[in-house]
């Protein structure tokens, strides 16, 4: 078997939207099981001395990051719109994927968050995106939404996002496989293949 690979992810970012529509079936094809590690950018960037994200606080980089997006969006069929509102606060809907990290439900709707943001240009951190979001794939996504917002996941997303830090991870996408950090998209695959070199 090979080990699994840690996907590290927050929805406010936009190279996370890139690998959530892709790595869910990247993963089943290489046979690498795909643990989901969402968690919260804003504290680990406020530890490095940002306020805000890199690509806001320096204007060249951002704007060629809204053009790699563009062509990088194409290249793997994704649709894209570069959202007025940026990075999106994403609390919410971040505690509810941790609740669900190992339900068979998550990827779609991580899918169905992402693509609310980045290609509808539309707020995520509310309880009707969210609730929508769970629509078909749970029997009752008000239970869901309710246990999310409890006290311990709450505690949990907190605690997640400082093994985050604690594991030297500084941005989205990361990807952990035994200890081996893998950062951005255009890595995912070398991540998978490097999961596929293990035994």
């Amino acid at each position: 078997m090979h080990p699994p690979i840690d996907f590290w992810f927050e929805f406010g970012s936009n190279y996370s939207y890139l690998s959530v529509m892709r790595i869910e079936a990247l993963a089943s094809r290489a046979q690498v099981a795909l643990r989901w590690k969402p968690f919260l950018l804003g504290p680990i960037f406020r530890e490095l001395g940002w306020q805000n994200s890199p690509f806001n606080e320096q204007k060249e980089k951002g704007e060629y990051v809204w053009r790699d997006m563009a062509r990088r969006a194409a290249k793997y069929g994704v649709p894209f719109t570069r959202p007025s509102n940026f990075p999106r606060r994403a609390l919410l809907p971040l505690r509810v994927a941790l609740f669900g990290a190992e339900q068979p439900w998550m990827g779609e709707y991580c899918r169905r968050i992402m693509l609310r943001n980045w290609s509808q240009d539309a707020e995520i951190d509310n309880d009707e995106t969210v609730l929508a979001a769970l629509g078909g794939l749970v029997l009752d996504p008000a239970a869901v939404l309710h246990a999310a917002q409890g006290e311990d996941n709450k505690a949990a997303l907190r605690a997640q996002t400082e093994e985050a830090r604690r594991l030297g991870i500084f941005g989205a996408p990361s990807f952990m496989v035994q200890g081996e950090l893998f950062w951005g998209d255009d890595r995912l695959e070398d991540a998978l293949e490097y999961a596929q070199s293990l035994a």
